[in-house]
């Protein structure tokens, strides 16, 4: 049985329909069954969420791997940033670790340190830390940016290029290898069989390195809607989704903790070689957005 978080997230949603499809014994740790989709009859489902760690142990009831994809980059109403990615990590590790569980499949990111300048990567170094020292077959899967045609910041950047001008925040410098959420997907199915020794870390990176600027601008173009970019300087973005979260809590449409991820750098030297290595070869963000035709 493999016990898989994050089951309708933008990788989680992929990789479960390939689960299925191959027909794979998985259950799904979720909230809320409704949002697999037709999948849900297809799966068995364990209630539960990353604030709420008794209900790990009943989701890694007779599991031998675990996929861990769900995240959090902003502050929930059940638990912080801190708490849903690094702490949560730590607690389902030890459950996995009781239950005896094989595998451990985490799913990190690229440039996540413990001295990061960003909540969100600090948390992930943090968890990485936990899943390492388990005493488990674990594996660490590092992306740069994931994306997909749709995906919410496609969307949210759809909706904002309703306007004339488009803002993003800082100097727009910061440089990904982007890669699409199908190959991420399609990467994690090796990882379930034999793992070869000392391959415990594995950093997914599409073909591509481009700025947060020019991925913008394509994904701009891909929604048909063009648009100049306004590069707003990075202390008033800060105070302005600060304010706007303190005034709309949850329901905020951006939160500074998302907005400063797209200030940092997130790239490996490695290039699409893991990937490679995992039977993937991915493919350019142009192509995936349909620009080249």
């Amino acid at each position: 049985m493999l016990l898989l978080t994050g089951a309708t997230g933008l990788v989680g949603s992929r990789l479960l329909r390939r689960l299925t499809a191959a027909r794979k014994p998985v259950r799904c740790l979720v909230r809320d069954p409704r949002r697999l989709g037709e999948d849900r009859v297809r799966v068995q489902i364990a209630l539960g969420d990353l604030a709420d760690p008794p209900s790990f142990r009943n989701a890694l009831r007779g599991v031998t791997t675990v996929v861990h994809l769900a995240a959090a980059i902003r502050d929930q109403p059940r638990g912080s940033i801190e708490e849903l990615n690094g702490i949560a990590t730590w607690r389902m590790v030890q459950a996995a670790e009781a239950a005896g569980v094989r595998r451990f499949i985490f799913f990190s990111a690229l440039g996540a340190t413990a001295h990061d300048r960003t909540r969100f990567l600090r948390a992930k170094a943090l968890a990485e830390e936990a899943v390492l020292a388990a005493d488990l077959e674990s594996v660490i899967v590092a992306p740069s940016i994931i994306y997909a045609p749709g995906d919410p910041f496609s969307t949210l950047l759809s909706r904002m290029a309703l306007a004339p001008i488009v803002p993003i925040s800082g100097n727009g410098r910061a440089r990904y290898q982007p890669i699409w959420a199908e190959d991420v997907a399609e990467c994690v199915l090796p990882l379930l069989g034999a793992v070869r020794p000392g391959e415990d870390r594995y950093e997914l990176a599409g073909p591509d390195t481009l700025s947060y600027t020019e991925i913008t601008e394509l994904l701009l173009a891909a929604a048909g809607r063009p648009r100049p970019l306004l590069r707003v300087p990075t202390p008033i973005v800060s105070r302005t989704l600060r304010a706007t979260e303190a005034l709309l809590k949850s329901k905020a449409p951006a939160t500074w903790d998302e907005a400063e991820l797209m200030e940092v750098s997130m790239l490996t030297s490695r290039g699409t070689t893991d990937a490679q290595i995992l039977g993937v070869r991915p493919e350019p963000m142009r192509s995936v957005l349909k620009l080249d035709d």
